[in-house]
């Protein structure tokens, strides 16, 4: 280059672009500044624990500070990744341990963390600040209490959604008298009891405590002792489950509500009562999340309670709240961006709610800055998608699950191609899309054609044939993640597309149509994906080209073949 910024002027300038694309364009500019962004990159995020190795990753950035890693398929979620599948943190927790002994951030999801690489953490990062475990599992609390033992500085520690086997509630007692540095604690998915004076002193002599969600175990008569050390709270995550209204206890947690000033996000409520609701009413102006999707609230209630929330921009709810609650949430939650709708009975046969298309109507139209929802519901209409589409053109996020595969437009009797169509083709940002109930490839024509913002895609028991797939790879150009199940989707397709593949982080298959001979085609014509089939009823050995897989898993790598792989998993490749 003829000219260049000096080194020190370009440091300072990425110091701040946060984004992690941005970065990396950063770096492809030219030598120079591949080198510099190398040096002070400081945060890494790997969307795959199997795209590279920790040996590639320390090489390209010496100097991180924070990791955030993922692990299993986000189908894991549901139950369709075998639980032996992978997704090991210590490799990664080890080698980390020899290169980067000042680590401060660890972020995991759905991985599986043994108490070894709990206790190696506590061990080698002498300044750790921040461990998020997520739908993490394989670890024990005799890990956490290596954590609390240890890590003199931690900040935050998650377990959210993680399975966690309690050896005893006592770990917290492991943090020392003189630990004063907690920001934020997160043990709402602990079973076992916890020792309620530990967590008494712990929040107690930790001033800057801005997060608190605990789990079940804390008694509703305790807790307003608890709560009255951690009046400085933006979040606190609890219930209020009792048997009986008792007028003391009620008059103590009013009054320890009543001084929340700054309270901005609350979640739990499990087993609530209706009548202890009330005392929730003088913090409801401040709150700008409410997650209840744990809470067995009934609609009433519910409306009663999010009727006091006028500045909420974040809902989680079971369908209690059923369309006459979403109604009110239109009326009143103007700054409501975001919306989850969960089941309260998803294998039942018949609804046990009043919730439908309407309620998600009335939310579009009521709320202007409304982009991201996820509804669960039992019946669709195109009439209803196309007014979606028109009251939100700004969403973001749609993922709409019609409980009962196949289900038409309720009223026409007809596939709801119409009404998905007109989702893409209105919402220009899409970048995340689920669809169920009947559709054809019709309806992958239309995604495949407006979804050019896509970025992850989710089909369930949809398509005609490998047409509808071809309109999703060859159209849809910033595709990263596409999962599929129950889909009439084969060979052709996929073969046809595979160079696509490999600008995607990851394509899931499951009861599909992709044959055996396709999956060892695919891993010999491309080097740099890896394509795992998994075989859980039968062996390979024996099987013939012809044959479906039942499993497949197909993503971008520059490791090779993983060395982890259980018996059930075999990887297509130039030998296969």
């Amino acid at each position: 280059m003829g000219y260049s910024f000096p080194e020190e002027v370009l440091e300072h300038v990425l110091s701040f672009i946060d984004s992690d694309s941005d970065r990396n364009s950063v770096s492809l500019v030219c030598k120079s500044w591949h080198d510099i962004e190398r040096w002070c990159r400081r945060r890494l995020f790997v969307g795959n624990c199997y795209a590279v190795s920790p040996a590639i990753a320390i090489r390209r950035f010496p100097e991180l500070r924070s990791v955030s890693l993922k692990g299993k398929p986000h189908f894991a979620d549901f139950n369709l990744v075998p639980h032996e599948w992978g997704g090991y943190a210590y490799p990664w927790v080890a080698a980390f341990a020899e290169a980067y002994p000042w680590l401060e951030e660890l972020r995991l999801k759905r991985m599986v963390v043994s108490d070894e690489a709990l206790e190696l953490i506590g061990k080698k990062f002498k300044n750790f600040r921040v461990l998020v475990m997520f739908s993490c599992e394989g670890f024990s609390t005799d890990g956490l209490a290596a954590i609390a033992a240890n890590c003199r500085h931690l900040k935050e520690l998650d377990l959210s959604e993680s399975e966690v086997d309690d050896m005893s509630g006592n770990w917290l007692s492991q943090f020392p008298d003189s630990y004063t540095s907690l920001e934020s604690l997160n043990i709402t998915s602990l079973s076992s009891e916890i020792r309620f004076s530990v967590l008494e002193r712990l929040v107690g002599r930790c001033p800057n405590l801005k997060t608190l969600k605990l789990n079940r175990s804390v008694p509703l008569d305790l807790l307003p002792n608890l709560l009255q050390k951690t009046t400085q709270l933006i979040e606190l995550g609890s219930g209020l489950h009792t048997t009986e209204v008792h007028p003391e206890l009620y008059s103590r947690l009013a009054g320890t509500f009543s001084g929340f000033k700054g309270l901005k996000r609350l979640s739990g409520l499990g087993d609530a009562v209706p009548s202890y609701l009330p005392i929730l009413y003088p913090i409801c102006s401040g709150l700008t999340s409410l997650n209840l999707s744990d809470a067995s609230i009934q609609c009433p209630d519910l409306i009663k309670l999010v009727s006091q929330c006028q500045n909420l921009q974040r809902l989680w709810v079971l369908d209690y709240i059923e369309d006459a609650g979403l109604n009110a949430v239109a009326e009143s939650c103007k700054d409501l961006r975001e919306l989850r709708v969960f089941p309260s009975d998803p294998f039942g046969q018949e609804p046990n709610v009043s919730l439908t298309e309407q309620g998600l109507v009335s939310v579009s139209a009521g709320c202007p800055k409304f982009h991201s929802v996820l509804y669960f519901c039992r019946q669709m209409s195109n009439v209803a998608l196309a007014s979606i589409a028109r009251n939100r053109p700004n969403l973001t996020r749609f993922r709409l699950c019609i409980i009962e595969p196949f289900c038409p437009d309720y009223i026409t009797l007809e596939p709801l191609d119409v009404g998905f169509g007109a989702i893409v083709e209105h919402c220009k940002d899409l970048k995340r899309l689920s669809v169920s109930g009947l559709l054809t490839d019709r309806v992958f024509e239309f995604i495949g054609s407006h979804g050019k913002k896509l970025e992850m895609l989710s089909l369930a028991f949809a398509g005609d044939s490998d047409l509808g797939l071809h309109h999703v790879l060859s159209g849809c150009k910033s595709l990263r993640k596409l999962e599929i199940r129950d889909c009439p989707f084969g060979d052709k397709a996929l073969l046809a597309n595979a160079a696509k593949l490999q600008t995607m982080r990851s394509l899931w298959m499951s009861a599909c149509q992709v044959s055996y001979g396709a999956c060892k085609l695919l891993g010999q014509r491309m080097p740099m994906l890896n394509v795992e089939v998994i075989a859980e009823k039968e062996s390979l050995d024996l099987r013939p080209d012809e044959h479906p897989v039942e499993k497949l898993y197909i993503y971008r790598t520059v490791s090779g073949t993983r060395s982890d792989m259980p018996s059930f998993i075999w990887t297509m490749n130039k030998n296969s």
